[in-house]
């Protein structure tokens, strides 16, 4: 590949990463990352009890089928439907059989979660789930074998609320998004091999088994399994996994290189420095690894309106039983108690969050926004700044020629006809910036030959039988060139706001100058104004110098900007802003990006970004569209209305219900029966799945953005 040395630290875009070609890599063997994933589960103990989400799925689907015939034979609901459920040896006990198998078998879960929350005195929905389960479990026992009298038959309500908290939890626990994920990814991008140099020859080993000091082989195309220092040799090296850009950087003897980054069109030789836990790669991992875990804790909001519930569910049975006894009817305590106690269980709250998820991660899928993680969705609505990374997601992360200034004597079209035939045969991103310009120009592009690439310099080859060369300062410095005063003047003030620039030579006179700069995306300046209008700062993050930054900061308007930011400090530009209150909205493509991406309240990874920064992130962007972020921002208001809403009614309709079960307006005739309960019950959880459905009527078209 050939080299455009400009002398300006220009990011690109990053490339990406095909993990496709790793496919099958064993990286428990690599020792490298040194993180132990099951430190980051994303579920607290309570919440789901350590459960995965295959393990709701196949409970769900079982219990769901099991509960058919168990509401089929019900008594009561066959009352409630006004049929008779059929007759025959045996019939009477489906319901006991069934239902019991789905108490201890679908129930699992929850009385395992609910004995978590005792122990750990912090009650919530599982507790709630597993006290509603219990009593309709032992109530509907006592009737099946006719014991006190009582009409107290919960077979098809408990079998129900199962399949209904585990359908819930299901699609709760599918919306979240993976820690491991991350970690995985980032594993990926080593070898599981390298090649030790020893005697003159090579051998295969693990990369476990290299150690500090050892000298390594790397082939054209491979992926440094170390960091290290170049002994021999010098080659292109793609560095966009960890710098995040797509420039390609010249390395010799001496210099350094980090475990990951691939040797582009050379092969080299380079002394080990650093294994294991100590490179830097592991050290991002490291970084993911916490800062996933800081922001995993958070409680659904549902958790603590099942807390309340729960107290007000058992302070109510208590008294229930206590007023009807002192009344002198126990069957009737024991009966409005029962009731009490089963129809606080909220089916409509258990559905509330999951449902309102579910549907917001449907409809922003359909405007290029993925949610990966549910608590990226709540909390975006209180994002105060969004930190945009600059190369490839607010810059399209390619250079373009920007301005050409010529020599006297010399048309830019001609100068652009040149330039371009000696690009012509380059993939460079430059070469490929220069060889439009020439198309769009409308120049004829001469043939060039004897094309030679200028490592660190430039290129050169003949054209019409003159010498013609691009390249940058240092081209010029080499041949002891100066700039023509007609163009120093133009390039001076190219340089100022940041732009690369690459003179033209023809037979050892400098003829002109190309500006080349990262485009700007036109969706960038929609985004950033639609964000201020509704109150949201805009920020800027960037390893690109001071006057680069400005630049574009400048043309959009951008809020904030942190300018010659090392890839390993972008993290802690995040926890700058958190220091200062800001809840901060993370927008970003590369590896380099990861730790950023998670530490943030919101991490957002643009669609073109590498396997990792989208597993570090709780939002992926299919696109490169910048304007999806709004319609995350939308989204999120629009949905946290609408848990608000399923939580008021659900909560709302166990207020009402339970003080009418326990009896409170029997002295007017007024009381709540079980089956009308379980009617009503059923009525609540309809209203929430309906207007959970109304997320549906939301626009979210990233073009719309204003």
């Amino acid at each position: 590949m050939d080299d455009h040395s400009t002398g300006h630290n220009h990011q690109m875009a990053p490339t990406g990463v095909d993990h496709a070609s790793m496919s099958g890599m064993d990286h428990e063997a690599m020792g490298h990352g040194g993180v132990d994933h099951d430190d980051h589960a994303v579920h607290t103990a309570g919440q789901h009890a350590g459960h995965s989400t295959a393990m709701f799925k196949n409970r769900f689907w079982l219990t769901l089928v099991l509960s058919i015939p168990v509401v089929f034979f019900s008594p009561m609901f066959g009352h409630l439907l006004g049929y008779a459920p059929p007759q025959f040896s045996g019939a009477a006990w489906i319901p006991p059989l069934l239902g019991t198998f789905i108490f201890f078998y679908g129930g699992q879960p929850f009385l395992k979660g609910g004995w978590q929350e005792i122990k750990s005195r912090q009650p919530g929905m599982m507790l709630l789930i597993s006290m509603a389960i219990s009593v309709a479990f032992v109530a509907s026992w006592v009737t099946s074998l006719g014991l006190g009298g009582f009409d107290l038959d919960f077979w098809w309500e408990l079998a129900l609320l199962v399949a209904i908290m585990l359908l819930g939890h299901w699609i709760e626990m599918r919306a979240l998004g993976s820690a491991r994920g991350a970690l995985d990814a980032l594993a990926a991008l080593l070898p599981d091999e390298a090649e030790r140099v020893i005697d003159g020859g090579t051998e295969t080993i693990s990369v476990a088994e290299l150690q500090a000091g050892d000298i390594v082989l790397v082939r054209s195309g491979a992926r440094m399994p170390a960091d290290g220092v170049i002994t021999d040799g010098s080659a292109e090296v793609d560095e966009s996994m960890i710098t995040g850009e797509s420039k390609t950087v010249p390395r010799t003897v001496g210099d350094p290189v980090v475990a990951g980054t691939v040797a582009t069109d050379n092969s080299l030789r380079m002394q080990v420095t650093a294994v294991g836990d100590d490179t830097a790669l592991a050290g991002i991992q490291r970084l993911v690894a916490e800062a996933q875990a800081s922001t995993s804790r958070a409680q659904a909001l549902a958790d603590r309106a099942a807390a309340f519930l729960f107290y007000f569910a058992t302070g109510a049975g208590i008294l229930t039983f206590i007023f009807w006894s002192l009344m002198g009817s126990i069957p009737d305590a024991v009966t409005r108690t029962v009731t009490v106690l089963v129809i606080a269980c909220p089916h409509a709250l258990g559905l509330a969050i999951p449902l309102v998820i579910a549907i917001s991660t449907e409809r922003a899928a359909r405007a290029g926004v993925l949610i990966k993680n549910r608590m990226a969705l709540e909390r975006m609505r209180t994002i105060d700044i969004v930190l945009f990374d600059k190369t490839g997601t607010l810059t399209k992360g390619e250079p373009v020629v920007t301005n050409v200034v010529a020599a006297d004597g010399v048309t830019t079209d001609e100068l652009l006809s040149l330039a371009g035939a000696v690009e012509s045969d380059s993939e460079h991103p430059v070469a490929r910036a220069i060889v439009s310009a020439a198309a769009n120009s409308g120049s004829s592009v001469p043939e060039a030959t004897k094309f030679q690439s200028l490592t660190g310099r430039g290129v050169q080859a003949s054209v019409n039988g003159a010498t013609v060369a691009v390249g940058g300062p240092a081209l010029l410095k080499e041949l002891s060139l100066t700039e023509p005063e007609s163009i120093s003047g133009t390039t001076s003030e190219w340089v100022d706001r940041g732009a690369a620039v690459l003179h033209v030579i023809r037979n050892g006179a400098v003829i002109g100058a190309v500006a080349l700069e990262d485009e700007i995306r036109e969706e960038s300046r929609q985004a950033i104004q639609a964000l201020q209008n509704r109150g949201i700062k805009v920020a800027m993050v960037t390893g690109d110098a001071h006057q680069v930054a400005r630049a574009v900061a400048t043309e959009l308007h951008i809020d904030e900007v942190f300018a010659e930011v090392l890839p390993k400090d972008k993290d802690q530009k995040v926890a700058e802003l958190q220091a200062r209150g800001l809840k901060v909205a993370m927008v970003g493509d590369g590896v380099n990006d990861a730790p950023a991406l998670a530490r943030a309240e919101v991490g957002i990874a643009i669609g073109a970004g590498t396997d990792v920064a989208m597993e570090s992130a709780g939002v992926v962007l299919a696109g490169n569209d910048p304007r999806a972020v709004l319609s995350m921002v939308d989204l999120s208001h629009a949905s946290y209305r609408k848990m608000w809403q399923n939580l008021i009614w659900a909560t709302g309709y166990n207020i009402i219900s339970v003080p009418l079960a326990a009896g409170v307006l029997a002295f007017a005739g007024i009381v709540l029966s079980p089956a009308a309960g379980a009617v009503l019950m059923s009525i609540s959880t309809i209203v929430v799945a309906l207007n959970a459905q109304l997320l549906r009527r939301l626009k979210l078209n990233p073009s719309d953005a204003r």
